[in-house]
């Protein structure tokens, strides 16, 4: 069995790493490098850095945001944000990225992972998806979460997989920032209906969380935010647990 990863996620507004509950009531959580730094020197498997207001404000994710990740940190980072073309994704390979996150674009024009997927590689292509579940059914959103699709969280990743995406970021609205546990049942689903990694994400609060998505979630990676941010979980303590829980972790 392969390693499950532990991913903290970055959110960067205007150069500021922040964290909210379902998308919404931003609140500061320090600069995003720093952050970075920490997480590698913590035993970080992945960092993420996601641009999330980048699409809703039309306009790039910085390549200088990645450049300067890629000159402090030593581990894989995944960056993400408005990203529409393969011209943008060029731009943050080259500034040092490792993966690029796709979301709106892909949503909009699924043909671009297919693109992307050709020129790069699906290695590094990752298909992030907001989600949020009503009434069993569960809506893919774009623009930060601020637009709902006509497309379903199931057949998109189906779609994102043929296309050529190399893992799935699937992000449950619903328990975004709320500590409560993520989307077990949905990400069970999900890791059992595509072949590719999938990454959960929304809803980390405890330990048990990340026991629970790994085990019964059947999760390749688990991404938190706040709970690393604000230092309510330690990543090595967090580690050091899963690995006597026989959940097989890099540590």
């Amino acid at each position: 069995m392969l390693a499950k990863r532990i991913i903290p996620c970055l959110d960067v507004k205007d150069g500021r790493t922040v964290k909210g509950i379902n998308f919404k009531e931003l609140r500061d959580a320090g600069d995003p490098v720093e952050l970075g730094k920490i997480y590698s020197d913590q035993g970080a498997d992945e960092l993420v850095f996601l641009d999330i207001t980048a699409t809703l404000e039309k306009r790039k994710t910085l390549a200088a945001l990645a450049d300067q990740v890629a000159h402090n940190l030593n581990i894989p980072f995944t960056i993400g944000g408005g990203i529409s073309s393969p011209g943008d994704l060029e731009a943050l390979l080259e500034s040092g990225a490792d993966k690029v996150s796709v979301n709106s674009a892909a949503v909009r024009n699924p043909a671009l992972i297919d693109d992307l997927a050709k020129l790069f590689g699906s290695q590094c292509i990752v298909v992030a998806i907001d989600a949020k579940e009503s009434g069993g059914y569960w809506t893919v959103h774009v623009s930060g979460g601020t637009k709902p699709t006509t497309r379903e969280l199931f057949e998109w990743a189906h779609e994102a997989e043929d296309r050529g995406a190399g893992e799935i970021l699937f992000t449950s609205m619903n328990h975004d920032g709320t500590k409560k546990g993520f989307a077990v049942q949905a990400l069970r689903k999900l890791s059992e209906q595509v072949s590719i990694p999938v990454i959960a994400s929304g809803g980390a609060g405890t330990i048990e969380h990340f026991v629970e998505v790994f085990t019964h979630g059947k999760a390749d990676a688990g991404l938190a935010a706040s709970i690393f941010h604000y230092g309510e979980i330690p990543i090595p303590g967090l580690k050091s647990e899963l690995v006597s829980r026989g959940i097989p972790i890099r540590i």
